[in-house]
């Protein structure tokens, strides 16, 4: 049992936990509590580290499944761990690697394109919505927050494990491999020519979000084949990255059906 906060082992949790350069580096990620290590893929979990009280309570269960975790003090997993009231277990799970071929090899693709996106929150929201919606993949700027932030594998609630996706350098160039490969791409815009429910989402369609306070840069705004609209109510002037996101996806998936 692991009793001390000064253990290498725990020091390493902790650079993984606090720095995606770390992360990255060593092509893993932390996930914590039960239910985000029951999802993981069973031959992607490299390490795996309980409570003591954890693993009293859930030994047998353990032990079925095949688990040979490495047990922390309470005290030291509070230490290591993201949340404020821990649940006694997490996992260093390997990376997924993913190509655009894994989003577009498919009838008519579903794509999400994200720029800038900031807030981790956000992120996971939109990949756990881009599961329920049926979407094929993910593409993503290198200046959109880190996808194995610890906030936001939480808020993925697993879809992190199923729903492919891809960061890019040039995020125009992967807009420019969408549309090579038959896909339409649609930016929600004030300026857009049709309300987003006129558009016919059938064929291979890709939505670009934009950053949470500034939306779309332009040069990737630009980009799009066409813009539409989301119609709004009262003063509101923009809606939160991932809502925008998710009406535009269900409606793609509404169409589909």
């Amino acid at each position: 049992m692991i009793s001390s906060t000064s253990n290498q082992k725990v020091k390493e949790l902790l650079k993984l936990q606090k720095k995606a350069k770390v992360r990255n580096l060593k092509r893993v990620f932390l996930a914590e509590g039960s239910r985000m290590v029951k999802e993981a893929p069973r031959d992607r979990i490299e390490e795996l580290y309980v409570s003591e009280t954890y693993f009293r309570k859930y030994k047998n269960q353990l032990a079925q499944e095949q688990f040979q975790p490495e047990m922390l003090t309470d005290t030291v997993f509070a230490y290591v761990s993201d949340t404020r009231t821990p649940q006694g277990i997490l996992a260093v799970v390997r990376q997924a690697e993913y190509t655009l071929s894994d989003m577009l090899d498919v009838p008519a693709p579903h794509i999400l394109v994200l720029d800038n996106l900031q807030d981790p929150g956000n992120l996971g929201t939109i990949f756990r919505t881009a599961e329920a919606a049926g979407a094929t993949g993910i593409l993503m700027g290198r200046d959109c927050v880190d996808i194995y932030n610890p906030k936001t594998i939480r808020s993925t609630m697993g879809a992190i494990y199923r729903m492919p996706f891809l960061y890019m350098d040039d995020l125009k160039e992967g807009i420019a491999a969408l549309k090579e490969r038959g896909v339409h791409v649609y930016a929600a815009h004030l300026d857009g020519r049709n309300v987003y429910d006129k558009e016919d989402f059938l064929r291979g369609t890709a939505f670009l979000i934009g950053n949470e306070g500034n939306g779309l840069h332009k040069e990737i705004a630009a980009c799009a084949d066409t813009w539409v609209q989301i119609p709004m109510a009262g003063q509101a002037e923009s809606l939160n990255a991932a809502v925008a996101a998710a009406i535009l996806m269900f409606e793609a998936s509404r169409q589909r059906r």
